[in-house]
Formats: C-alpha cells, structure tokens, sequence
C-alpha cells in the first residue's frame, strides 16, 4: 500500500517514517509539507493512504481534503486533541495524537488492512489515472460549514446545481459544494453518471423507475424519493444507454 507522509514539521516526518519501517505493507513514497504540496504529490502518486497532519501553516488538513476531487483513505495524525471529533465525523480511518504510540499506530494500520482486503478496490481505479476520471469506487471529500463526510461516488445518488453551488444527494444528507455541475461532469465517469439536464446529474446505479413524460422527456424516480425530469434533448441518449 503506497502512503504518503503530510506534515509540516520535519522531525515528525522522520519519527513516522521510522515507525512505519516496521510494515513490509507499508510503502512510503513521498512526504510534503503543506496542503498544497501534498495536492500535487496526490495527483502525480496517487497514493492509497495519507497520514495528514491537521494545523499546518495557511491552509490545515482540512482545507486541503477539500480541494482534492479524489481522496486516499486519510489517517490524521496531530497534537491537538480538540480536533478528534471532527476527524471522526469525517469518517477518517484513524486519529494519531503526537507523540504516536506504536500501538496506536498499529491498530491504525490494522483498520487500513481490514477495509483493503474487504473492498479489494483502489482508491484511483485505472480509467481514472489514465483518463482522469472519478469512477464509482473513488471518495471525496464533502464539507458544508462544520459538517464534513468522506462519501464513495456510488453512494452519491444525485448532484443537483443551485446557482454557483451544487447540492449532494447521499444517505439523508443534502450538502452544498461550491463547485459547478458542468466542472463535475467533465470528472465523473458517464457510465456511472448522466447528465439529465442544466440542473442534475443522476447516479444511474439508484434509479428505481422510468416514465414518459410530457414533451418527449422522462421522469426517473431514485431510490431515495428524488424525481429528476429528463429533458426532451437528453432523453434520446438516455434510452440509447439504458437500451429503453
């Protein structure tokens, strides 16, 4: 498993990098030290997993996820507690507290292989390294206001655009990004996502039923209740995919 280091303080680079030369497992293969450095160093290596110290200077842990369209699985490693809550409603594989105690570190590590051999699936699947794509397998980070979630791209089932943000359809949550629904469509994989219309991108794998509807166009029901109008335009290219 290829992990990269992110903290802006060099010793506590080291001290990780040393520990982590216990785990065959473990393949370090590079460290940063600052959000936007380890932006690049994710892009161009694409690791399965980050260690992220959460305060570092101008941007933290946090505002760094968030500019990340794709993200490895996160263990946040720092020396302020008061942060363990928030990195636990993100659903962060683990929280390190500096100094790291090995047996801490080893129940981290312990947790990352147990999901690895359960989903058996890359964080950056192959069409998305060559093509740039997000495929359902990928996470991303979603946060609105104090809230944050780390969600797999199958479990979005709708992203619906209001004005300069979009809105994101997961479990019960409603969230809004600032992003741009044509900025997501260039990124999401068309097998997996339509472009329904100027308003909505479906997930197509959570569709429960299709209509005719007025005008040529479609109704498709989702399977949390959502009703999405596909546009007369659309419509044609949707029957071609779903062979309606």
């Amino acid at each position: 498993m290829k992990a990269l280091i992110i903290d802006d303080e060099r010793l506590a680079r080291q001290e990780l990098k040393s520990l982590l030369s216990d785990y065959s497992e473990i393949e370090i293969i590079g460290e940063a030290n600052n959000a936007d450095e380890a932006i690049e160093q994710i892009k161009e290596k694409q690791p399965d997993l980050i260690f992220l110290d959460i305060q570092m200077p101008e941007k933290n842990g946090f505002q760094m996820l968030e500019q990340l369209d794709a993200v490895p699985y996160v263990i946040f490693v720092t020396a302020y507690d008061e942060y363990a809550l928030k990195a636990f409603e993100v659903n962060a594989l683990d929280y390190l507290l500096k100094p790291i105690q090995t047996k801490r570190l080893d129940e981290a590590l312990k947790k990352v292989m147990q999901i690895e051999s359960k989903t058996k699936v890359h964080v950056y699947p192959e069409h998305s390294i060559i093509q740039g794509l997000l495929g359902e397998n990928d996470q991303v980070f979603v946060k609105d206001g104090e809230k944050c979630w780390f969600v797999k791209l199958s479990e979005i089932r709708l992203f619906e655009s209001e004005g300069n943000y979009v809105r994101v359809y997961f479990n019960s949550n409603r969230p809004l990004i600032l992003k741009s629904l044509n900025s997501l469509e260039e990124r999401l994989d068309s097998k997996a996502f339509f472009r329904a219309s100027r308003k909505h991108i479906i997930n197509l794998k959570w569709i429960s039923k299709i209509e005719s509807w007025f005008n040529g166009g479609l109704m498709v029901t989702l399977e949390g209740g959502e009703q999405v109008e596909i546009s007369r335009r659309q419509s044609a290219k949707f029957r071609e995919m779903m062979s309606l």
